[in-house]
């Protein structure tokens, strides 16, 4: 019975992760949300800021964040007419896994170094 218990706490915390993950996921979520989340509201600037993202992926991410409430597109209806997008205030609950993921990269990097100059010196 041991067996079962475990493998069913196991599935218990990997399934809700991959969910998180899959909303996140891939090499450009996470820049978008930090560039609209620092004041990048227009489509250029959004892009501007994020180097080698194309337009045709940075619609289709921004569509996907939208659809998962991360981002809210704005339509201001004057000539010509303005698109503006914003974090959403549920994408703050984002901000301390993005600090929780940038301080782990950062211990990370500075291990695998550690470990490499130790190695080769």
């Amino acid at each position: 019975m041991a067996v079962k218990k475990e493998y069913c706490d196991c599935l218990n915390t990997v399934k809700p992760v991959r969910d998180a993950l899959d909303v996140i996921n891939g090499k450009w979520k996470l820049p978008i949300i930090i560039s609209v989340g620092v004041g990048n509201d227009r489509f250029t600037d959004i892009q501007d800021s994020i180097p080698g993202i194309t337009p045709k992926v940075l619609a289709k991410e921004l569509k996907d964040l939208e659809q998962h409430r991360l981002i809210k597109r704005h339509i201001v209806e004057e000539y010509p007419v303005k698109i503006s997008y914003k974090l959403e205030p549920y994408a703050d609950t984002l901000t301390p896994i993005i600090y929780a993921l940038k301080d782990w990269g950062l211990n990370h990097r500075a291990k695998i170094l550690e470990r490499d100059k130790s190695s080769t010196g």
